[in-house]
């Protein structure tokens, strides 16, 4: 829909149950102080495409203290944002998000730490309608910042890391730029792996299937990335092992493994379909990857923490189901 459209959709008088959308002027507080201002757009127009959201941009519709702005600029405590009449593309609504709380591994004033279950998204987007940040969102109406400081994939399980203030997200995210702190993941993979203790040193560089999917593969020009493994008990032709991340890039652990020869149990896009279908057989049917331990200085106190999510149900009964075989 067009802006053009939308501004004549403004000016016609509204329906009695649902009123015309109009310009807002909303003050930036401390909390979204340094955020982009793409991103603080898409959180408050909630439901609106972000084609919309860009094009007001561009079209100088979005403006910050009566000037115009590029989607980049960050945005600063006690800026003006205007922001035009931007409606949802018909049937109107967007699909309310369910509120939702997951099980808490620590929390305090500047920092949530949840385990994530697998098959649930991290945040909306790429088909889904929405993931674990817009639910805590939903589910705490009164939070006035809540923001990811990291991502797992939907099928990995474990620890994730939520932000409940900026300086908090920008403390965290400068401690994962300079590889401080330690983010350690179980995997269950296919094959004996033979050293206790590997160091696995190979670039990764994103590409596209013909199909539109994201993969991520093996290239020496591509983006460094250093993963340590250690076993942890083998299970005849499979093994348990501790990947720990001392880079973090997309998919850095499963491509690591699948690379070496030992994709993980369950992985759909780097692992063996027979394999898959083999634990999907046994009960299991997700993929073992599991976001185990965590340790980090607290953003907001430098104290050290160290918090740990055990496995799964799932994960430890396919385990009891090895040992028996």
């Amino acid at each position: 829909m067009s802006l053009s459209a939308m501004r004549k959709e403004t000016s016609s008088p509204a329906s009695p149950s649902k009123a015309a959308p109009a310009v807002r002027m909303v003050e930036v507080g401390a909390e979204h102080a340094g955020q982009r201002l793409d991103n603080y757009l898409v959180r408050l127009c909630k439901g609106v495409p972000k084609t919309h959201i860009y094009k007001a941009i561009r079209g100088g519709e979005v403006r910050v203290n009566k000037g115009r702005i590029s989607a980049d600029y960050r945005i600063a405590e006690g800026d003006i944002v205007r922001i035009p009449p931007l409606r949802l593309p018909d049937p109107g609504t967007p699909r309310p998000v369910p509120g939702a709380e997951f099980p808490i591994v620590f929390e305090d004033d500047a920092l949530l730490v949840v385990d994530k279950p697998a098959g649930v998204a991290v945040h909306g987007g790429s088909g889904v309608s929405f993931g674990v940040i817009e639910q805590l969102r939903a589910a705490r109406p009164d939070a006035k910042f809540l923001e990811l400081v990291h991502r797992l994939d939907r099928e990995t399980s474990g620890l994730l890391m939520v932000a409940k203030k900026r300086s908090a997200l920008l403390a965290l995210h400068a401690m994962l730029r300079e590889g401080k702190g330690d983010k350690h993941y179980l995997a269950l993979v296919e094959g004996d792996w033979v050293n206790d203790r590997q160091h696995i040193k190979l670039g990764l560089s994103k590409w596209t299937t013909q199909s539109g999917e994201r993969r991520v593969k093996v290239d020496p020009d591509g983006q460094s990335a250093h993963t340590i493994v250690t076993l942890k008990r083998r299970f005849g032709g499979y093994s348990l092992v501790d990947a720990e991340l001392r880079t973090g890039r997309t998919h850095q652990i499963r491509v690591h493994l699948a690379a070496s020869g030992f994709p993980i149990v369950g992985d759909d896009k780097y692992g063996h379909d027979e394999v898959r279908a083999h634990f999907a057989r046994m009960g299991f049917g997700r993929m073992f990857l599991h976001a185990h331990r965590l340790t980090l200085a607290h953003p907001a106190t430098g104290e050290p923490l160290t918090l740990t999510a055990e496995l799964p149900p799932a994960c430890l009964k396919i385990l009891k189901q090895l040992e028996s075989v």
